[in-house]
């Protein structure tokens, strides 16, 4: 009764007319901002919050919350037409989301995400209004050793995702971790890897590095073999967006694979919707009947990462509301709002603040909807960016790259970097090196890192810590079979060539 009454007073705040206008201008904001390369929810964030200082704390929280998963909605579409992530969680994306349009099916991808988003955000929805007290508990019971066993799991999946071998999967993470591994060590402070530039002092920028190794390269590419437009399939219609029945049947279970672990790894403060889609793509290609179809187009392979990336976005906002502990940079802007309001985030917000809270919970509802409603009529709209002549197109997309990257730290260095990085890779692309499982390297690898250290120094240098906690020791033992799985995979064909021409030998 108490969870009814709740609800009903959420869905009373969320659909005042203030409270609707806001959520529609978060969720549209969101979308937009995401569909352009390069600039991310962040930025919309920012700009936003000054807004934010005169209106209601649910007003507030509910137009930056609708920014934030508005956004998710929007990275897909970058991704899939021109192979730029929106989003960081939208990396996973281009690699099926890209072939598919470059096979006239861009409608088919982008109807596609707009569903297996919803599917995963409403599942999320229901999680948290579910489960956030349990999950909350829940989340303050990992320590330090216990998300470093998270992150292991997450770059071992990472190397599975590969499109090469699982060798130049491992050789393309230990590259993200190196590349991490610039600026300044958290710990001591002192520079590592700078070479002697101040500018990567902070680390090199996550939006180049993406900007450079999917867009630059992307664009050197199609320069090369004089191709861009030809892909555009001409008028689109709903029955030209929508899946074949069987290619529809085969994303159900995905989507719900996907929805399960970004509700849980959502739930987790630092871990967000970027792992959450790494993951759960890695898992439908351990999974599928047919992984040699992931890369060149399943529709699996965009279903599953964009449930999770929306699902883990949702429930993203339980260890934020309910600890007080933000996931990410976006999240603190969104604390940060809540605080100047007078609002305190932690146990107490659900019965100190019950309309915010529930407000914003029933928010997410309505914002969804409207998400849902605003991009399927956009989809032939976002598909006629195919049609424009590609000598046209790409010098736009060049400089909406460097304005993004630009506009992140206001640094020309980091322009010049993204064209390096560019470049880079491009010879990847020749040398087929994938360059998913470098960024989930340089994504998680810091993070590995600290926590790694971190649970060393709260055990004064004792190696058993990570073996002693049950949640550690359980993530490490699944870390070792998917090891031992990887490696069974890439040997045993060689083992079976070499017993069959040992037998035609004798």
């Amino acid at each position: 009764m108490d969870l009814i009454a709740n609800l009903a007073l959420g869905f009373q705040s969320a659909l005042s007319p203030s409270t609707l206008l806001f959520c529609l201008l978060g969720v549209t904001t969101g979308m937009v901002i995401g569909a352009l390369p390069g600039i991310g929810s962040l930025a919309a964030v920012s700009l936003l919050l000054p807004v934010t200082f005169y209106i209601t704390p649910t007003d507030a929280l509910v137009m930056l919350a609708g920014v934030y998963y508005g956004a998710e909605y929007g990275g897909s579409i970058a991704s899939i037409l021109l192979n730029l992530p929106g989003t960081t969680s939208s990396i996973v994306t281009c690699l099926d989301g890209h072939p598919l349009a470059k096979q006239g099916r861009a409608g088919v991808a982008l109807f596609m995400t707009t569903i297996a988003s919803f599917f995963g955000a409403s599942i999320g929805i229901i999680v948290t209004v579910l489960a956030a007290p349990a999950l909350a508990e829940a989340a303050l019971a990992f320590g330090p050793a216990d998300y470093f066993a998270v992150m292991m799991l997450g770059l071992i999946a990472a190397a599975s995702v590969s499109q090469g071998t699982p060798i130049k999967g491992v050789a393309m993470v230990l590259v993200g971790i190196l590349l991490g591994s610039v600026g300044s060590d958290v710990e001591t402070g002192a520079t590592r890897f700078t070479l002697g530039f101040p500018m990567l002092s902070d680390g090199l920028s996550l939006v180049a590095l993406a900007m450079g190794l999917f867009g630059i390269s992307e664009i050197i590419a199609s320069i090369r073999l004089a191709r861009g437009s030809e892909h555009y399939q001409g008028r689109i219609t709903l029955r030209s967006m929508l899946p074949a029945r069987q290619e529809a049947r085969d994303c159900v279970a995905p989507m719900t694979r996907g929805t399960v672990i970004g509700s849980l790894l959502g739930a987790l403060p630092g871990t967000g919707p970027t792992l959450a889609s790494f993951i759960a793509y890695a898992v439908e290609k351990r999974t599928a009947r047919q992984p040699e179809r992931f890369g060149k187009g399943a529709l699996e392979g965009i279903a599953a990462p964009e449930a999770a990336n929306n699902a883990a976005a949702q429930t993203a906002f339980i260890p934020t509301l309910t600890m007080g502990i933000p996931g990410s940079a976006t999240m603190a802007l969104i604390l940060g709002a809540l605080m100047i309001h007078g609002v305190q985030p932690g146990p107490l917000i659900m019965t100190k603040h019950p309309e915010v809270f529930w407000g914003v919970i029933a928010s997410f509802w309505i914002g969804n909807l409207m998400l849902l409603v605003l991009n399927i009529p956009l989809i032939g709209i976002w598909v006629r960016m195919l049609k424009v002549p590609y000598a046209l197109l790409y010098p736009v997309i060049v400089c909406l790259i460097c304005t993004g990257v630009y506009s992140v730290n206001n640094s020309v260095f980091d322009v010049f970097l993204v064209l390096v990085i560019g470049a880079v890779g491009y010879g990847m692309r020749q040398v087929e090196l994938d360059p998913a499982p470098l960024l989930i390297g340089f994504i998680l690898g810091p993070m590995m890192e600290e926590n790694f250290r971190r649970a060393l120094l709260l055990s004064r240098g004792d190696f058993w810590v990570f073996l002693e906690r049950p949640i550690s020791a359980s993530l490490l033992v699944v870390t070792a079979l998917l090891i031992g799985l990887v490696t069974w995979r890439t040997l045993a064909p060689r083992l079976r060539a070499r017993s069959v021409s040992g037998m035609h030998v004798e």
